[in-house]
């Protein structure tokens, strides 16, 4: 039997993979508007990335140059992304004004949820999506049923 952890330490179980047209420029990105730290880069030898795993938290984002050949793509190259991600962090009107000063495209404003959450949604320059958010309030099951039947008309 191998000694080998089939879920090495420092690995969440799911991590997500970023494709991105100037890997370089989006680590900057989200090491500034997110709070990222680089845990490590693997360059390839024309100069782009070919891996880095920046962390947020304990989460663990993977990202790279698009690579065509290993039908790993960007957003924009396929038309947009329908996958949204979605980051705690503790100043989110801080982190989404950065986000629109680093040339990201507003999605949603920053605005106080019925669930107790202040959020807001972005496109970053490489066309990947992302809400910000801070816990403001915890709310309640029964409350926060009461606030979206009253949300959705449903009250």
């Amino acid at each position: 039997m191998s000694d080998v952890k089939p879920i090495p330490d420092g690995y969440p179980v799911v991590s997500p993979g970023l494709a991105v047209d100037g890997a370089a420029a989006a680590i900057d990105f989200y090491k500034t508007v997110l709070g990222a730290t680089e845990r490590m880069r693997m360059p390839r030898p024309d100069g782009k990335i070919a891996h880095c795993e920046l962390l947020l938290g304990e989460s663990v984002i993977m990202l790279g140059d698009t690579a065509p050949e290993m039908d790993f793509l960007d957003p924009r190259t396929v038309g947009g992304s329908p996958v949204n991600l979605h980051v705690y962090v503790t100043d989110a009107d801080a982190a989404f004004a950065a986000a629109l000063a680093g040339g990201s495209r507003e999605l949603t404003p920053v605005t106080k949820q019925f669930y107790g959450d202040r959020s807001g949604s972005f496109e970053d320059p490489w066309g990947h999506r992302w809400t910000v958010a801070t816990h403001v309030e915890d709310v309640s099951p029964e409350e926060m049923d009461r606030r979206m039947a009253e949300l959705f008309g449903d009250a």
